[in-house]
C-alpha cells in the first residue's frame, strides 16, 4: 500500500549562508558540508528521524547527499531509504541535489560481488540506481583500490558508467596519491570527468597527507571530500568527562571502542578543546574548520544522529581561518610534534 504523498517546502533562505566550493578544476560546486547517509540511514533508524535529518540539511543549503551500495545496516538500506525520501519529498528538487554513491566493498555473495572488476562495478551501479529510484547519480566512486584487478579495467568501468548516462562524474575513494595519479592518467585518456577523491581525514588521522593524496589532488586539480571529520566523536565535547551511557562508543562498538579513549588521548582531546575555546569555537566546529582551511579540501562529509548536530557543524563555517601558531599548536597536541 502506497503512503500518501506529502508536500515538503524547503526554506526559501536555504542558499543564503552556505559556502559552495568548486570541486578541483571542474565546473561543479559542492557545499562546504555534505551529508553522509551511513549508519543513521539504515533500517534500524526510524524513517521519521531520517526525514528530519535530510530536511534540516537541505533547509541549510547542504545539497550533496553521499551514499554507497553497502551503507546500512543492512547493505543497500541507506540507498533504499534515500530513494524513498527522494521520491516522496525531493522530486521537484532533483536538479538542486548532488547524489553520489560507490561500489568497492562486498555487496553480494560469489566472486562478482566485491572489489573492482567491470562486472561488479556496473552491476552494482544498476542496483544502486534501482534502490535510489534514479536514472543517474551525479558522482559514482570506486570505493577502494583493488590490487587484483587491472587499474585499466576498473577505470574503464567508470568510463562506461559516464558514457551510458548513469553517472555525470566519477570519483575515487581511499586511494593514495601515486595510485590516484595513475588512475587519473587513464581517465584523462578516456575523457572521463574524474573530479573528486574521498578519504578519511581529521586532526588525529592525517593519512591522505602522509600518502601524498592531498598533494596529488592539488597538483592535478581534483577535489577532495573528507569523511570522519570528528574521529567518530572523539573530536567533540562528548567524551571530555568519560564515556556517556548513550554514546556511540557505549552503544555500538563496531567503529569506536572504549579502549580508544586512553588517558593520553583524553589529554589530547581536552587540550584541543581548550584551543577551540580560545578561538570562540566548540571542538567540533574547530575540527571541521581545520579541514576546510586546507586548500585541497572541497567539502567535509558529516554524519548526524540529531538535526541539531547538522546545525552545529554549519557553525564551523563562520571561522575557517587559522594562524600559523594555532596550526602549530594543533599539530603539537595531536601529533606530538
Amino acid at each position: 500500500m502506497f503512503e500518501p504523498t506529502t508536500v515538503y517546502t524547503p526554506s526559501p533562505t536555504r542558499y543564503d549562508d552556505m559556502t559552495y566550493n568548486r570541486c578541483g578544476n571542474s565546473g561543479l560546486k559542492l557545499p562546504a558540508l555534505s551529508l553522509g547517509f551511513w549508519h543513521n540511514f539504515g533500517d534500524i533508524t526510524p524513517y521519521e528521524h531520517m526525514k528530519q535529518l535530510v530536511f534540516t540539511a537541505f533547509d541549510h543549503g547542504i545539497t550533496h547527499f553521499d551514499l554507497a551500495n553497502n551503507y546500512g545496516p543492512e547493505p543497500g538500506a541507506a540507498e533504499r531509504n534515500c530513494g524513498r525520501l527522494l521520491h516522496q519529498y525531493f522530486r521537484a528538487h532533483r536538479d538542486e541535489l548532488i547524489i553520489s554513491t560507490k561500489a568497492g566493498y562486498e555487496m553480494w555473495q560469489g566472486p562478482y560481488g566485491d572489489h573492482g572488476s567491470r562486472k561488479y562495478l556496473l552491476a552494482s551501479l544498476d542496483q544502486s540506481l534501482e534502490r535510489l529510484g534514479l536514472d543517474y547519480v551525479d558522482i559514482f566512486y570506486h570505493h577502494r583500490p583493488d590490487p587484483e584487478t587491472p587499474l585499466e579495467e576498473t577505470m574503464g568501468a567508470l568510463a562506461q558508467a559516464v558514457s551510458s548516462g548513469k553517472a555525470l562524474y566519477v570519483g575515487l575513494s581511499n586511494y593514495d596519491g601515486p595510485t590516484m595519479e595513475k588512475a587519473a592518467a587513464i581517465l584523462k585518456e578516456l575523457h572521463v570527468p574524474f573530479i573528486i577523491n574521498q578519504n578519511r581525514l581529521n586532526i588525529f588521522d592525517r593519512k591522505p597527507d602522509e600518502n601524498g593524496l592531498l598533494d596529488s589532488a592539488l597538483k592535478l586539480g581534483k577535489g577532495v571530500i573528507t569523511f570522519s571529520p570528528l574521529a567518530q566523536g572523539l573530536l567533540t565535547n562528548r567524551y571530555l568527562n568519560g564515556v556517556p551511557e548513550d554514546s556511540r562508543m557505549k552503544a555500538d562498538g563496531r567503529f569506536l571502542h572504549e579502549d580508544a579513549l586512553t588517558p593520553a588521548k583524553l589529554g589530547q582531546i581536552r587540550a584541543l578543546n581548550e584551543l577551540a575555546a580560545d578561538r570562540g569555537q566548540t571542538l567540533a566546529e574547530m575540527s571541521v574548520a581545520w579541514l576546510l582551511h586546507h586548500p585541497a579540501v572541497t567539502t567535509v562529509l558529516v554524519g548526524a544522529s540529531k538535526p541539531q548536530q547538522i546545525i552545529d557543524n554549519i557553525g564551523a563555517l563562520k571561522n575557517t581561518d587559522f594562524s600559523e601558531d594555532e596550526l602549530r599548536r594543533i599539530d603539537e597536541i595531536a601529533l606530538g610534534k
